[in-house]
């Protein structure tokens, strides 16, 4: 399947134009940036990265995308040309998958020729746009747990695309796993799911739904218990399963004052071992609200696939240099009230103090400053149009979310509180 059309019509009139002026091979830097964070946000995390490198590698235009173009007059005779000849052969770098960003952070730099590299704009905004979002918005979740496990299951609230890419983003943000089973096959991460209300009123009783599940999943299983009433269906659950029942699910209610209720009385039942899991339109706030209660898990739905209330996190694509004739960088920005860029190459570097981040420094030009500047934040993702292996499939998966953990591990304590906030540390420019 390519991914060509999955772009902005002025991408191609841009590069349509260019091959006209003759510019369009001229090298050229483009940078990816968010201006700020999601209003009331302390840091972001970079996600969707390898998702971006096989959709990129996909981009192509075959004769059916060519031929739409060409009978809806999009472009020229010899931009299709071009077109149909497109291999993205420039660089990219930029952070590591995982990695935590701030206002202005050069998250991801691409090389290349201007039209192979600005007609990859829209794709890679709308990657990582989103990704980055659930994965921010998972990672508060996870910081609101404070170690207990949480699993993503908003398949349902989601397109079915962004669904996988939800799941995979919220796994790099630190969830423990997925109800969606794509994202498990396509990408390695741990799938969980037992049962909803409709299997429980499927049967004739509750007791008949509890005896069937067990049947067939065993003693370790998760039974609902609000169906109907909740205390009467913890009693059942531990008569069905015995006192080796694996958890109950609660879906509904005051959830600190009823997990607290099924906890006695599962401890009164015997059933000291069976885990409580709460799955009631969760988000990082009422996660927190739980910390003093027994809930052994949490599953997350609508709120971590639509970013905690920010879906996209305002990240733009602008060129940054270009080449002169001299084969010198040469720096460009916008100037534009608001939307004012910083030209030039840059080098990004997180200034730490006793292993504490202080500081997002930025030096501009030559590199050589960062260095000395604490961590090195800027790795090779694709040389020549090839991606490096490392940061692609399940691998890739995992590699992010051990990044994200150890970045957040640098972090200052300010940086994990819920409440608004401005950028946890200031992002320095220095040349």
């Amino acid at each position: 399947m390519t991914s060509a059309l999955l772009t902005d019509r002025y991408e191609l009139t841009m590069i349509d134009a260019a091959i006209g002026s003759g510019h369009h091979d001229l090298q050229c830097l483009f940078e990816v940036f968010a201006r700020r964070l999601p209003d009331g946000r302390r840091y972001g995390i970079v996600a969707g990265t390898g998702r971006l490198l096989d959709l990129i590698a996909q981009f192509r235009f075959e004769d059916a995308e060519l031929s739409w173009l060409r009978e809806n007059r999009v472009v020229s005779d010899p931009t299709l040309d071009w077109l149909a000849n497109y291999r993205f052969s420039g660089s990219i770098s930029g952070y590591s998958e995982g990695e935590v960003y701030f206002p202005n952070s050069p998250i991801l730099t691409v090389e290349g020729g201007f039209a192979e590299s600005v007609i990859l704009e829209t794709l890679i905004l709308s990657v990582l746009n989103y990704d980055s979002a659930v994965a921010s918005a998972a990672s508060r979740m996870v910081s609101a747990a404070d170690g207990r496990p949480l699993a993503e299951m908003g398949s349902r609230r989601a397109n079915e695309s962004a669904a996988v890419a939800a799941a995979r983003a919220a796994f790099i943000g630190g969830f423990n796993a997925t109800s969606n089973l794509e994202a498990g096959r396509s990408w390695g991460i741990p799938t969980m799911g037992t049962a909803a209300h409709a299997f429980t009123l499927l049967h004739s009783s509750e007791e008949e739904a509890f005896r069937a599940q067990v049947a067939a999943m065993g003693t370790g299983t998760t039974l609902l218990v609000d169906t109907y009433d909740v205390e009467a269906a913890v009693d059942l659950a531990v008569k069905v399963a015995g006192t080796g029942l694996g958890a109950v699910r609660i879906d509904s209610g005051d959830l600190p004052v009823l997990v607290r209720e099924v906890r006695d009385q599962l401890d009164r039942l015997g059933a000291t071992k069976t885990k409580i899991t709460v799955t009631n339109d969760l988000n990082e706030y009422t996660i927190a609200a739980l910390r003093a209660a027994p809930v052994d898990s949490y599953g997350v739905g609508t709120s971590v696939v639509t970013g905690s209330g920010f879906p996209a996190a305002n990240m733009v694509y602008k060129l940054v240099a270009r080449r002169d004739s001299a084969d010198q960088w040469v720096a460009v920005a916008k100037k534009s009230t608001a939307k004012a860029t910083v030209g030039g190459e840059k080098t990004p570097a997180r200034s730490l103090e006793r292993g504490v981040a202080t500081a997002e420094t930025i030096y501009l030009g030559d590199p050589s400053g960062a260095a000395e500047e604490g961590r090195q934040l800027r790795v090779s993702l694709m040389v020549g149009g090839v991606a490096d292996e490392r940061f692609l499939g399940a691998a890739g998966t995992a590699l992010a979310r051990a990044t994200r953990e150890r970045a957040i591990s640098e972090m200052p304590v300010d940086a994990l509180r819920l409440s608004n906030g401005e950028p946890a540390i200031p992002t320095v420019y220095r040349s």
